[in-house]
């Protein structure tokens, strides 16, 4: 199976996304520890959706999706500069938990576990 066109540029978006948090965006608002985890891009190239795990809690991921959401403008025009598309989408930043939702998970596995372990002792 061909990879469509809009996979293609939403691979390419995550990378540039994630160089770009890293290296050039410089808000206090910004948790130390987020990670692009996805990026959806419509069929028609207009629209993206940048999916984000923020480490924190509450208040530091509804404060860096604020960061994000305000940077988005710049976010933008960095990729129109580094990704050569006739239209460069709108972007969107969303939060991400499905790595604490599968740590989660992992931890009651864990306590399942043991606590079977201790079971048949």
């Amino acid at each position: 199976m061909a990879f469509q066109r809009s996979e293609r540029v939403a691979e390419e978006m995550k990378r540039e996304i994630a160089k770009i948090l890293h290296d050039e965006l410089k808000d206090p608002r910004l948790g130390r520890f987020v990670t692009i985890t996805k990026v959806e891009v419509t069929r028609d190239l207009r629209y993206a959706k940048v999916f984000v795990s923020v480490y924190g809690d509450d208040q530091q991921k509804k404060q860096s999706i604020e960061a994000l959401n305000n940077a988005s403008g710049f976010v933008r025009r960095e990729i129109g500069r580094r990704i050569k598309l006739r239209y460069t989408p709108e972007i969107l930043f969303s939060l991400d938990d499905s790595i604490e939702h599968g740590a989660r998970i992992s931890q009651l596995l864990n306590k399942v576990k043991q606590e079977g372990s201790r079971q048949d002792e």
